[in-house]
């Protein structure tokens, strides 16, 4: 009888163990998230006696493991920008950019981000908050720092300012707003399951910001992106942020 079955199978085995071993101890790629402050239109202004409005963004990433614990959290800061009724502002062109921020996704966690548009009337003060967020900007702050806060956490507004605190930036948002006044905020709920299954490598976010102060009535139109993709452990290098 031939052993030339027996044989074959032999080599085949030889073949696939390596591989499978190979693919076993690959590490699984870490899924990243990405904000991206795109598009801002000013349709109508809060403030028509001066017929122009200043404004800022503050914006976070803020992510949690698959017990719901939270992982980590990064922000970013736009502004102070003056801007006109009907004025078209690309978020991503020009000198003055809202700068990305990103943050890795744990396996079987989610990732929140969240966003907020303010109309300043304490302009000094503003900047200051501003500057602060600039100088943290797309820094990660760690559970340990980010838990102290993590209770805070249920309105966009209440997200952004817990991440600028467990960031160290003194000057806490809602404070700040006792003279400013809060245009609108926004977020955007995703689990690691749904980033990984998202096929078109990014969501576009869009809102719109109306209400009324006193006889002025205001609205802005403001698009965000969240873009996807993934890094290797062990590698500070990303891999891929799919366009």
């Amino acid at each position: 009888m031939s052993n030339h079955p027996l044989l074959l199978r032999l080599r085949l085995a030889g073949w696939l163990v390596p591989l499978l071993l190979t693919g076993a101890c690959s590490p699984q790629l870490i899924r990243t998230a990405q904000l991206r402050p795109t598009q801002l239109t000013a349709v109508n202004l809060e403030e028509t006696v001066s017929q122009r409005d200043e404004i800022m963004l503050a914006y976070s990433l803020a992510t949690f493991d698959a017990q719901n614990k939270p992982a980590g959290v990064v922000n970013g800061g736009w502004g102070v920008e003056p801007v006109r009724k009907g004025q078209v502002v690309e978020l991503q062109s020009g000198e003055k950019q809202a700068l990305p921020i990103e943050i890795s996704v744990p396996r079987g966690g989610r990732v929140v981000a969240s966003l907020v548009l303010v109309e300043v009337d304490a302009y000094d003060r503003a900047q200051q908050l501003v500057d602060q967020v600039k100088r943290v900007h797309n820094v990660v702050a760690g559970p340990a720092s980010w838990l102290l806060t993590a209770t805070e956490v249920l309105t966009p507004l209440r997200y952004v300012s817990a991440g600028l605190a467990a960031s160290g930036v003194g000057l806490k948002l809602v404070d700040h707003l006792d003279d400013d006044d809060l245009l609108g905020q926004s977020s955007v709920e995703m689990t690691e399951t749904e980033l990984r299954q998202n096929k078109q490598g990014y969501v576009r976010v869009p809102v719109i910001f109306a209400g009324r102060n006193l006889r002025d009535a205001y609205e802005y139109r403001l698009t965000y992106d969240i873009r996807l993709g993934h890094v290797r452990p062990g590698k500070g290098k990303k891999e891929s942020i799919r366009q």
